[in-house]
């Protein structure tokens, strides 16, 4: 035991051979130990590799000299954040009956004793703790639109692996490997989000006191996000718009040894929501979660509420002639499956709004957005146009915005996607701040513009003799 005043330049120095411990006990501060253990698997040529924690041995009321531990030594922890952990601890100890490393015993005796013990069960604690508020690591309640991704990430690659696993066994390697494996069947940024959404559980465990260590924290994302370049051709929008006015008829490739795939079994509905997102460019949840309280058709607007919004500010959303004729029919099927579900004995409840895309399962809640990208991947699939997903319907629409064919400015385009950072060339602050605008006639003129194009490009309208066709698509 060596006895000594320690410096920051002595803490980052300290060294133990491999197998053995060293105790540097801090003069200055009494009690204040930092503890150094050599670790074992290295070659002779190699650096030492060392582990340093931070200890405390005080003299509690009954006389004994319990040591307890503050935590591993890291830049941030380092020797001044460990004299002060030193000096709020001794406060408490003057405490009657106070023990800390009992108390810290006891909390996690207490958490073990919990139900939560698989991570099925602790990712159900997270989630629940989201949704009511009481988890909130930005200070910030999360949004249905990310608990609905999470939930989606879990369900799919999550908890088939992890689910039945006991939470004191999952380390950094069993995350890496469900990861690696992700990785392995080419999966890109859902592999990242996979690794985000279980870092955050193990988060949400450590404030619980569960668990004292995250294992999916202290590596690297594993795998390589490229950005997305893909649009439609004016050939590849002709032939998906044709098919959502009538899917009847569309059929899967076949599969192997049979003569003929399966039908496209895409309803009306979900029809509508792909035009929609084609003419509105706004995003798949967006619309799937419309609402009958957020439409005024008489003034052809959307007001969509800013916790459906991916920057959390209401977005307005000017309505084509067209858009309103399909929500119009949308709402008219909403009323005919109600309709058809009260002469069946049910009872709808009551409600002062609607979703205008009711699930057949629960007309009180919208159809999931992941079954736009299901419906979409079907239709495009028989159509055997390659490489397209919801989004990027919302980026062909953009880059026409944009492009000699209609002349938005980049400005007006993003308020039209309902993007909140662009400042359109001035400070940002004098944009959030100072600048109440909506912008509504400027995007109604973008959005009748690409209306205009788009029924053009798919032979609703006659297309003026100056119109071009766009160049070939970029792929991913």
């Amino acid at each position: 035991m060596a006895i000594l005043k320690l410096t920051d330049k002595a803490v980052l120095a300290a060294k133990a051979e491999a197998g053995q411990r060293v105790e540097l006990w801090d003069e200055q501060t009494p009690g204040l130990c930092l503890r150094v253990s050599g670790k074992k698997g290295r070659t002779p040529d190699s650096p030492p590799l060392v582990k340093k924690v931070w200890i405390w041995r005080y003299r509690a009321a009954d006389g004994r000299q319990p040591r307890l531990s503050l935590g591993d030594y890291s830049t941030r922890h380092g020797l001044k954040w460990a004299r002060e952990q030193v000096e709020d601890l001794r406060v408490q100890v003057r405490k009657p009956d106070a023990d800390p490393a009992a108390e810290r015993r006891a909390a996690k005796a207490a958490a073990k004793a919990q139900t939560l013990r698989t991570f099925d069960e602790l990712a159900d604690a997270y989630i629940q703790a989201c949704e009511n508020g009481h988890w909130k690591p930005r200070n910030k309640k999360k949004r249905e639109r990310t608990l609905e991704d999470e939930r989606g990430v879990l369900k799919r690659h999550i908890r088939p692996v992890l689910g039945k696993d006991r939470i004191d066994d999952i380390g950094r390697r069993e995350v890496r490997a469900i990861l690696r494996g992700m990785v392995d069947q080419g999966i890109g940024a859902q592999t990242n989000k996979a690794h985000q959404v279980i870092r955050q559980i193990f988060g949400y465990a450590i404030s619980e006191e569960r668990v004292t260590v995250n294992p999916a924290v202290g590596f690297l994302p594993l795998a390589t996000q490229k950005p997305r370049v893909r649009v439609l051709t004016d050939d590849e929008l002709k032939a998906f718009w044709k098919a959502l006015k009538d899917p009847l008829g569309l059929r899967l490739p076949p599969a192997k040894g049979e003569k003929e795939g399966d039908l496209v079994g895409v309803g009306r509905p979900m029809c509508i929501v792909l035009q929609l997102a084609t003419l509105l460019l706004q995003r798949r949840g967006e619309i799937t979660g419309m609402m009958t309280d957020e439409l005024n058709l008489d003034q052809a607007t959307w007001l969509i509420p800013g916790e459906r919004m991916k920057g959390g500010v209401p977005h307005l959303v000017p309505l084509p002639a067209e858009a309103v004729t399909l929500i119009k029919e949308a709402l008219e099927l909403a009323d005919q499956l109600e309709e058809s579900r009260r002469k069946d004995g049910e009872k709808p409840a009551a409600r002062n709004s609607k979703p205008v895309f009711p699930s057949p399962r629960d007309l009180t809640k919208s159809v999931l957005a992941n079954s736009v990208t299901h419906a979409m991947k079907d239709v495009t699939t028989a159509l055997g146009i390659e490489g397209i997903s919801p989004h990027d319907l919302r980026r062909t629409g953009s880059t026409a915005l944009t492009s000699e064919r209609i002349g938005v400015s980049p400005f007006i385009r993003s308020k039209v996607l309902g993007h909140t950072t662009d400042a359109g060339g001035g400070a940002a602050v004098s944009s959030a701040h100072y600048d109440a605008n909506t912008y509504i006639a400027e995007k109604r003129r973008a959005l009748e513009s690409w209306e205009a194009l788009l029924l053009e490009v798919v032979g609703t309208r006659e297309r003026p003799s100056n119109v071009k066709k766009m160049k070939t698509a970029g792929r991913p």
